[in-house]
């Protein structure tokens, strides 16, 4: 890959409450990506250690979790990801000390086997504030050859700031993992895709792809590349092409326009003071 190119996987997995089988469909998918030429691949929310929606809610209350077991999958995770020279991005409760709740999070793994950053989800739904997790506080960036990524989890697709944060940040692609049958949710990600003009990850659970499949959505809004729509895992690779004639007008024209319209340049300047301006009130 060119340092204009970059190719990604987004994972389509069946997502479970067993981290021991979680994990070993993770690593099978983490080798089809890997032999595919990616560098870097996405997992969705919970995907280690499962979610608590529909039955999720009965397997995991109260936290009876097995969290040496589920250590134990995400060490062997990044084990691989070193022996892949894969970076590896993968959703999973993450416990805090008792009484706390966990967080709900993205561990991002480094290609030399590392944990470069976790993100933890900030803006919670209801019943994940009120009965199951405790939210973070921060956003995340990282960069991958020459790539800058931002994180989100699920229902953070409604708050538009998060996005525009990441604009701000400079991202060329965030990360959107959710474990959501809401089809809006991937018209929402396109939306947010072209407003950033940047690349957009989408990964959901197979169990959850009859409403939307995982795919890459470029910085234009259009769908790059999807999986199947009928609950079968999947492993979907593409390349973010900054060289794209069809992106040309997003990345050359529309980014860099916009990042200097949020900062304030030029609109700040043109603004006049006119009396017919300041009245309001006839036409």
């Amino acid at each position: 890959m060119s340092a204009n190119r970059l190719r990604v996987a987004i994972a389509q997995t069946p997502v479970g409450f067993d981290p021991r089988a979680n994990g070993a469909v993770i690593r099978g998918q983490m080798r089809e990506a890997a032999a595919a030429g990616a560098r870097l691949i996405q997992f969705t929310e919970g995907a280690m250690s499962g979610y608590p929606s529909g039955p999720g809610k009965q397997a995991l209350a109260g936290w009876r979790v097995d969290w040496a077991a589920l250590r134990d999958e995400l060490e062997a995770t990044a084990a691989l990801a070193a022996e892949l020279r894969l970076w590896t991005v993968v959703g999973s409760n993450h416990p805090l000390t008792p009484p706390n709740r966990p967080h709900n999070s993205l561990y991002v793994i480094s290609d030399q086997g590392e944990l470069a950053g976790r993100y933890d989800k900030r803006l919670l739904s209801y019943t994940e504030v009120s009965d199951w997790y405790a939210p973070g506080s921060e956003p995340l960036v990282f960069e991958v050859d020459g790539f800058r990524f931002g994180c989100v989890l699920c229902i953070e697709i409604q708050f538009p700031e998060l996005f525009v944060e990441y604009a701000r940040q400079d991202v060329d692609m965030v990360l959107l993992s959710t474990f959501s049958r809401d089809p809006m949710f991937a018209v929402q990600a396109q939306g947010h895709a072209a407003c950033g003009a940047f690349w957009l990850g989408f990964s959901v659970p197979a169990q959850c792809s009859d409403a939307a499949p995982s795919g890459l959505i470029g910085p234009d809004g259009q769908w790059i590349a999807a999986g199947p729509s009928d609950g079968a895992a999947a492993v979907v690779v593409a390349d973010m092409d900054r060289g794209a004639a069809a992106l040309r007008g997003a990345l050359e024209f529309a980014r860099p326009w916009r990042t200097r319209a949020r900062a304030g340049e030029l609109h700040d300047q043109a603004r006049v003071v006119d009396p017919r301006s300041a009245d309001v009130s006839r036409f």
